[in-house]
């Protein structure tokens, strides 16, 4: 029998039984989309997050923390080494940094910055530019905001408690002062020890405004300063860090590397993105094989669908072997029957989670943020299914095997029936 007739024949008899066969590849295509859509999820989540890291200005940054500052030595060889572009050191300041502008005033977190590597790097600034003498500085982005008068504190107590009883908060951002800060002179006061003793005030002008953070919620209203600071206030308390910038992101952990080696304490985002995607492959593989659990419920579907085809055919088998049909024929004959099942249900699966797939991404965010009242969740990058080439070869190959597996049985079954008994069967 060629094998163009093989595939004929399979077609016929599943035509002659099509509400059962109908029935049995539903629960093929069922079990498979299942087994696509809870994966998807994983694939969805991962892809959510490494975006979220990828597309943070951190990801060619290495962290290096200690107790000192780097010395001149450290730094110089930091910077020989291939793919480093610049070396940033950086010191906060112990305490806070009281602000007094006209009659407002305002606290801060003061951080000195090697303002030489800075300059180096992209420009960090809204507007204005970097300091160039000891009493310049570079204030955050809402910086302004949180200078605050009287008024501006009774009026944002009054709004908090409001939103409070509402079940919300206030954060204040239609207070402080309102017009452009660059260029003007502010008063500030440091914290020189753990005491608490404070400085004489001094007289700065901000000349440059840092960009907004990445994150809505996060206010930044840092104060920067030069090296010359220390100058200044020799006596300040300082928590210093180093940030080391690489060229791009497949050096950062080549880099990352010859730093621990060298006994620095480093760290970088890189290593999270890495220990994420382990993470996920993990959580990936047990949902496939939970989904792997409905494949095996609708196998059980294709496995009675194949069992009765062997019964009601007994007779046709009985002839196929009269007239010279060997049993590796018969038996392939229903295991390509039993295929058939298996790729018409995971063709309509794959077709039916690509579809509920796109829906949930275009959907989902918008009921969440119903759910969540105000919440704007459609401005996020957020995904909740994703649908990658491989996941369609895995969950295809896995519903395949099971719906031959499940009808192999069947078709070693149809392989011994004796001929006689077969034509006897319907006399």
């Amino acid at each position: 029998m060629l094998f163009k007739d093989q595939l004929q024949f399979v077609w016929q008899h599943m035509k002659k039984n099509k509400l059962r066969v109908t029935t049995t590849v539903l629960a093929a295509m069922i079990g498979c989309a299942f087994l696509i859509v809870l994966a998807s999820i994983g694939f969805g989540i991962q892809d959510t997050m490494r975006n979220e890291l990828l597309n943070q200005e951190k990801i060619t940054e290495i962290q290096l923390w200690g107790e000192e500052s780097l010395s001149a030595e450290d730094e110089q060889w930091i910077n020989n080494l291939e793919h480093v572009n610049v070396v940033l050191k950086k010191a906060d300041i112990s305490g806070v940094v009281e602000s007094t502008f006209e009659d407002r005033t305002g606290h801060s977190q003061g951080i000195m910055v090697d303002m030489d590597a800075q300059a180096k790097l992209p420009s960090n600034l809204s507007a204005g530019r970097l300091p160039q003498t000891a009493n310049e500085i570079v204030v955050g982005y809402h910086y302004a905001q949180t200078l605050l008068n009287k008024e501006d504190e009774a009026e944002i107590e009054r709004k908090s408690k409001e939103a409070e009883a509402n079940g919300t908060w206030y954060n204040g951002e239609e207070e402080g002062y309102k017009g452009d800060i660059l260029g003007e002179e502010v008063v500030l006061t440091l914290t020189l020890d753990e005491n608490g003793t404070l400085s004489e005030p001094i007289t700065f002008t901000i000349v440059g405004i840092l960009k907004a953070p990445s994150y809505e919620w996060y206010q930044d209203a840092s104060i920067q300063f030069g090296q010359h600071i220390m100058t200044m206030f020799p006596q300040l308390i300082t928590y210093p860090s180093s940030t080391i910038y690489v060229d791009s992101l497949e050096h950062v952990m080549p880099v990352l590397t010859q730093l621990k080696e060298q006994g620095y304490q480093v760290y970088s985002v890189v290593e999270q993105l890495e220990e994420m995607d382990l993470f996920f492959l993990i959580f990936k593989i047990g949902l496939v094989f939970i989904g792997t659990i409905a494949v095996l419920i609708a196998s059980i579907g294709i496995f009675n669908t194949m069992t009765m085809a062997v019964t009601e055919r007994t007779r046709e088998i009985g002839v196929l072997k009269a007239i010279g049909a060997s049993p590796a024929l018969i038996q392939r004959l229903f295991l390509m029957e039993s295929a058939f099942i298996g790729l018409l249900g995971t063709s309509l699966a794959i077709i039916l989670s690509y579809a509920i797939s796109f829906s949930a991404n275009a959907i989902l965010p918008h009921v969440l943020a119903f759910a969540l009242s105000d919440a704007d969740l459609t401005s996020y990058d957020i995904t909740f299914s994703t649908i990658p080439l491989s996941l369609v070869v895995i969950a295809g190959s896995i519903s395949l095997l099971v719906a031959i597996l499940s009808g192999w049985r069947p078709a070693r079954k149809a392989t011994k029936i004796e001929v006689i008994h077969a034509l006897r069967q319907e006399l």
